[in-house]
């Protein structure tokens, strides 16, 4: 099996490249020369206020990195996801690392999360000496099932890492209750979820930790990478701001008496006052240099200033590819409860497989010219956690859905109205024929 997020489908091959002398009759019928309705290179829209808000950066003669426009963005942000914090930084697997940092794991511990999930959420827990339990999905969702975490719980676990898989919050009042019980940190992984709203609430604010990314795919992004921290706490948030910035992770004390011949830091000092005020306890971590640029966090403004539209489009979508599936008993489309809104950053569907050859279904959407993705192979069965113990049979229904069910389709602003209709016709046409007789 490939590895990696977007997993290209076991049964659909790239698009065959035309060369530019060649005629479409040359080419195999049942392989398209280019994709009709292609999946998302760039997940928003780009137009000229996007470009006119980078250019203005650039040739305002300002800094380039760390700057007011970075500020903004992140107040902004902030105000949005309804966070007390907002830190950028340059990616989401960025925003993932330092908010394991924060949990200050020791070695024993354990922390929760799910296998269905792009291999970036759980990635950092490989730098720890902890024990990672997979939670099984919920079959009507794809997003971790909290009756699931509950059972995985021991008086080791420090934390439950979540995705809200595709844009649909994963059932936050459950989980929450979990960690009240069991004093423990919930890191949601927002990247799929800006936009969403459960109850009232925005993603990234829902938990103790939020982690979002714009990276090109994602609802919005800035300039192809970048990333959001977003939390309520005070220390966290100035722990993460001297990590980002190449400051150390560390544990400091007042200091007594300041240094023979010196008073104190002089006028114009490079270094925190801290650097002369203050002892080093114990250094947790080393810092990095996770700084947003200008350019890109003026670009993450804009995006976000577009961010109803685009979800809207999204949303639209969706509806339309829901109506084609409800005509068929065979498909299961992601259950949205009251309250809720979906964000679509991913169009998620289970086929019935006793009657439905998924792979079949996959063929056949490409001889349509349909590209499709599958998302995401069960994390528990990629090789560095297979050495770490795990293995089939742990979490049967994220192995049965991603194996036989599972099914991911386009749907995004850059699709046309006349793409989402061909879109339609050519799921029911493939449905038809991938229908065991």
């Amino acid at each position: 099996m490939p590895r990696g997020a977007a997993v290209r489908s076991r049964s659909a091959g790239p698009p065959a490249v035309r060369d530019p002398g060649e005629t479409m009759e040359t080419k195999p019928a049942a392989v398209p020369p280019s994709y009709a309705v292609p999946y998302a290179r760039v997940g928003s829209t780009l137009d000229e206020s996007d470009v006119e808000a980078v250019r203005e950066v650039l040739f305002s003669g300002a800094t380039l990195s760390a700057g007011p426009v970075r500020e903004r963005f992140e107040e902004e942000f902030a105000a949005h996801v309804g966070a007390r914090h907002a830190l950028s930084v340059t990616s989401g697997t960025v925003a993932l690392e330092l908010a394991i940092r924060l949990l200050d794991l020791e070695p024993g511990d354990e922390v929760i999360t799910t296998p269905q999930t792009y291999q970036a959420t759980v990635q950092p827990l490989l730098d720890h000496d902890v024990r990672v339990r997979f939670a099984d999905i919920d079959p009507t969702t794809a997003n971790i099932d909290a009756r699931r975490v509950a059972e995985l719980v021991t008086p080791r676990t420090r934390a439950i890492v979540l995705v809200h898989y595709g844009g649909l919050p994963a059932d936050m009042d459950a989980l929450m209750r979990l960690a009240r019980a069991h004093d423990l940190i919930v890191v949601e992984d927002a990247a799929h979820a800006l936009g969403s709203v459960l109850n009232g609430r925005r993603p990234g604010a829902l938990g103790h930790i939020g982690c979002f990314s714009f990276h090109s795919s994602k609802n919005i992004t800035t300039l192809g990478e970048g990333g959001m921290i977003t939390t309520d706490r005070d220390d966290w948030a100035e722990r993460l701001r001297r990590v980002r910035g190449n400051q150390a992770d560390m544990v400091l004390t007042a200091r007594h008496g300041g240094f023979a011949g010196a008073s104190g830091p002089p006028a114009g000092a490079l270094y925190p006052g801290e650097t002369y005020t203050h002892d080093c306890l114990r250094v947790r971590r080393s810092g990095t240099n996770a700084a947003l640029s200008e350019a890109a966090a003026a670009m993450g403004l804009v995006q976000l200033g577009k961010l109803p539209g685009l979800v809207a489009r999204r949303q639209a979508v969706a509806a339309r590819l829901t109506a084609e599936l409800a005509a068929f008993d065979t498909a299961r489309v992601p259950v949205v409860p009251a309250g809720v809104e979906h964000a679509y950053h991913l169009f998620t569907f289970s086929v019935d497989a006793r009657r439905v050859d998924r792979d079949e279904l996959v063929r056949c959407l490409a001889a349509e010219g349909v590209e499709t993705y599958l998302r995401y192979f069960p994390l528990h069965l990629m090789p560095e956690w297979r050495a770490r113990g795990h293995g089939l049979g742990e979490c049967p229904t994220a192995e049965r859905s991603w194996f036989q069910e599972h099914m991911n389709l386009p749907c995004g602003p850059w699709l046309t109205d006349d793409q989402v209709e061909l879109l339609a016709a050519a799921l029911s046409r493939a449905l038809d024929k991938a229908t065991r007789g």
